[in-house]
Order: C-alpha cells, then structure tokens, then sequence
C-alpha cells in the first residue's frame, strides 16, 4: 500500500513533463539563422527533425504548401497540420496550436533583425507575424514592436 501511495505521488511530476512537439523543419544546410531558430524551438519543448533542401526545390515546397511568395522567409516548418515560415516566435506557434484556426500556417516573411534566431531580442526592428489563411490571405496575428 506504502508503494502503491509513492507511485500515485509521483504520478503530478510526470504530468508536469509534457512530451516535446513534433515539428518538421525544410532548411537550408548552411544556414546559421535557421539553426539558431531551431534550437530556440528545441530549448522551448519541440522536438525538431530538418530536411536539408535550398533554391527552387525549398521554394517549391514553401509554395506548394500554401505559402504565397510575399510571405517567404529561409526556411519553412511543419508542426500539428500547420506550415510555419520563417523566424516566427514559440509564443505565436503555441498559440496557434492552442486557437487552432483554420489556416494553412504563420509567416514572418523576410528576416527580421531581433526574431527569434536574428539578433539580440533587446536590440530588434518591429516586424509582424501573419496568420496565412487557405483562401491565401493573410492577417496580423501578433505584433512586436521595436525594442
């Protein structure tokens, strides 16, 4: 019985640990940037596999999944049915996953000085992420404003 109440007491530190987020990420091999997103990713309980790929086959797939051409960025991730492009913020990912609107994905297009794997947090430019919806149109989801 003593043994039995020990294992039901560990039972909520278990619950604590959640299992990591698959999440699949197309990149170009020689990319720092994407790296440091990746591990940004990784350290906030992702659990990342990369597809090295680059030029017209990386730009196909981004197109080819639902990605218009305005909203490109270096590399493209898939995460729970989502397409994730570019330095977009876990913040924005989990929030995503957590609304689960009806969109192909997220888009910070270009790549913003201070996103996620771009610089100094403390030191970024403004940028916005989008919320690409399937019709290929697209809407502010969260704004970061200059720091």
């Amino acid at each position: 019985l003593l043994a039995a109440a020990a294992g039901l007491a560990a039972l909520p530190a278990l619950a604590a640990s959640p299992a990591k987020i698959p999440m699949e990420v197309w990149k170009d091999p020689n990319c720092g940037c994407c790296s440091a997103w990746i591990e940004i990713l990784e350290n906030d309980g992702f659990a990342v596999t990369t597809e090295a790929s680059a030029g017209t086959l990386l730009m196909r797939y981004k197109l080819d999944n639902g990605i218009p051409q305005e909203m490109v960025s270096c590399h493209t991730g898939r995460v729970d049915g989502y397409i994730i492009e570019g330095h977009v913020p876990v913040a924005d990912i989990r929030r995503l996953l957590l609304e689960r609107p009806d969109a192909v994905g997220l888009a910070v297009p270009g790549m913003p000085y201070g996103s996620p794997g771009m610089g100094p947090e403390s030191q970024r430019e403004a940028y916005d992420v989008f919320l690409i919806r399937r019709d290929g149109s697209n809407e502010v989801f969260t704004s970061y404003a200059a720091a």
